[in-house]
This record gives structure tokens, sequence and C-alpha cells, in this order.
């Protein structure tokens, strides 16, 4: 009886541990597919995620390792956030960001946020169609980070720790160039600034002050030239939608036709009504990304409102609403500028610039 007491016993200790062991394994394996749920605020709309690369934390923690890793560089000094820094809305405030072999870009580097929303490509120029592909360019390219992907790969192999980080994201140990493109794309994905004074306004949980509430009604008002004193900075035109973009490229009257050596989007449609336009940027966070434009011409909020308000240049591809202030100009005072000023300074995330889920992991 005793024997036979022990054997149940024995019995019973092998099942319970052979349960609570696959129940372990079951749970790690959810770990390391748990989708990672985003945030995004209620002033956004839902996003339009790509369906083959799935979020995961393990993917966007991977993608986030891989954003701060200077050994993608070709000399190990260099990551994507040298140029793209937090505390400027993942942008850099260098006219021109410098590669690691000290040559400078051609254009100022985008604010990397809100990713998810976009619909339109990448880049100034628009040269990459899905945020993956972008994500590799900048290794290869020898004004930044000059690597090969076939270096960069073995790199990250020869390191356990993105051994793991890969199996955990991807089930495999195996390092190639599509998944750090897919981890780099997810995380950047998760990049959502949708938290700013305005949001916050539109929630009914903050009041903008008086100059802040004119900046407001000159940026959404239309420019009308038979009334003035009902004229407005026309703003939306370009910057519509909760994103304070429009998924366009344009010719925002920078230059005369003459003066235009930057071809932009014409550059990847060979189509010359693309002449000198580029990607219409958002506004959010538009107080800390500064320099402004894709050449970094302007640096403040000042100078650019002064563009639209009595600068704009004659071409053949310039957007024809701007054309239509060329004449009168958008007759804003000194006051109307400032307070505009004001109002885009409300689009500013604070904890977006500060969100440790962004930072450097390493």
């Amino acid at each position: 009886m005793l024997n036979r007491a022990l054997l149940i016993g024995f019995v019973l200790i092998t099942v319970i541990y052979s349960c609570k062991k696959a129940t372990n394994g079951a749970d790690a394996v959810n770990i390391e597919n748990e989708p990672y749920i985003l945030e995004y605020g209620t002033t956004l709309p839902a996003p339009n995620l790509p369906m083959d690369n799935p979020l995961t934390k393990a993917k966007v923690q991977l993608g986030r390792m891989l954003f701060y890793e200077k050994s993608l560089s070709g000399d190990n000094t260099m990551a994507c956030a040298t140029c793209h820094k937090q505390e400027n809305a993942f942008s850099d405030v260098s006219q021109f960001s410098i590669g690691i072999d000290g040559l400078p870009g051609k254009r100022q580097a985008m604010a990397i946020m809100n990713m998810a929303w976009n619909s339109a490509g990448y880049f100034w120029d628009g040269r990459a169609s899905t945020l993956r592909q972008q994500s590799l360019m900048p290794i290869q390219d020898v004004l930044e980070m000059h690597e090969t992907l076939s270096n960069a790969v073995d790199e990250l192999a020869s390191k356990p720790m993105y051994k793991d980080q890969f199996k955990k994201a991807f089930g495999s140990t195996s390092v190639t160039s599509e998944k750090i493109s897919l981890a780099l794309e997810a995380f950047m994905l998760t990049m959502v600034s949708g938290h700013s004074k305005y949001d916050q306004y539109l929630a009914g949980q903050a009041t903008l002050n008086t100059s802040e509430e004119n900046g407001r009604k000159l940026f959404f008002a239309e420019y009308n030239p038979g009334f003035p004193n009902l004229s407005g900075a026309d703003c939306a035109h370009c910057h519509s939608g909760s994103n304070f973009e429009n998924n366009l490229y344009m010719n925002n009257a920078l230059d005369l036709e003459s003066d235009i050596l930057d071809f932009g989007h014409m550059n990847v449609t060979s189509n010359a009504s693309d002449k000198g336009k580029f990607k219409v940027p958002t506004l959010r966070n538009i107080a800390v990304t500064f320099p402004y434009m894709h050449d970094g011409r302007f640096t403040t909020l000042e100078q650019v409102i002064d563009h639209y308000n009595s600068d704009i240049r004659t071409s053949s591809t310039a957007d024809p609403a701007l054309m239509a202030t060329q004449s009168t100009g958008l007759m804003l005072t000194s006051q109307d500028k400032a307070d505009l000023v004001n109002f885009l300074k409300t689009l500013t995330d604070n904890s977006f610039l500060t969100d440790q889920r962004f930072s450097n992991p390493h």
C-alpha cells in the first residue's frame, strides 16, 4: 500500500510539473508574440497598419534597439537616432546632417512621427514606397551611414544579444536585411504623437489663450482678398486633417523657375509637372523640428510665415492656391503672425519628446 501511494504521488507530481512546464512554455511563446497595442489618443483616426508585418512587443523592441544601433554604420559611429533625435521629434536641428565620412546630406532630415498615417511614400521626394524600404536606405547611403547590408547583417549576427532578440521577434536566430527592415518599420510605426495642447483642447481638457485662439482661426480660415478682415492664412489648404498634412507632393513657391536646382518628386516620377515638388510634412511638433523646408533654408517659424505672407515665387509647378495670393500677400499683421506662431506651438507634444518607449534602450 505504501509503495502504491508513493507511486501515485510520483505520478501526480510528474503530471503537475509537466503541466506547469507546458504552461510556462506556452506563456513564453505568448510573450514573444504578444501584440503591441498602438495608442493614438482621441484626435487621430484608426491607422492603416501593414497586414504582413503585425506589431508585436518583441519586434518593436528589436526595432527600437536597431534604431539606436551604431554598428549599422560603416565605422560603428552612427545610428538612425544620430540624425533623428527624440527631443526634436526625431529630426535634426542641423540644416544638413553629416554622415560618417564628414559629408553633408542633400536635404534636411525629416521628422519621424505618425508614420502609421502616411500613405504616399517616404523621404522628401517619395523615393521609398514603404517604411520598411525607407529604413534600409540611409544605411546604404554614402552620404549617411555608408554601410553594406551584408556587413550590417554580419555585425548583428555576431552579437548573441541580437541573435536572441531576432529569435524572439521572428522565431529564428538568423539575421537578414528583410527582418531588419520589418523590425525598424514596426518600431517607427509606434512613434505616435497625439497628445499636444491642441489635442487636449479638442478633447475639452485645455483652453487656448487669446493669441493661440486667434492663430487657430487664422490657420483654418481661407485667403479672402475681397474681405481682408475675414481673410485667413489658409494653412489648412495643405496642412489639413488630424495629422496636419495631406500626403501630397507640392511646390510651395520657394523659388523662381530658373532657381529650382533640386527637382524633388520629379526625380522619382520623371514627370515635369512634379518639378520642385516635395512631400508636405506634418506640422505636429513643428516648433521643435527646425530648420524648415526640404533644404532647411528657414530657421524660424516667423521666417516660414513671412514666406507665405509676402514672398511667393513664380514657377510653372507652384501650387495655384499659393500663386493666387501673390498680388496682395496674405495681408497678415505683425500680431497675426505672432498669433499663428503661438498656435503652431500648441501642436508640440511634450510627452512624445520624452516618452521612454522611444528612447535609447542600450
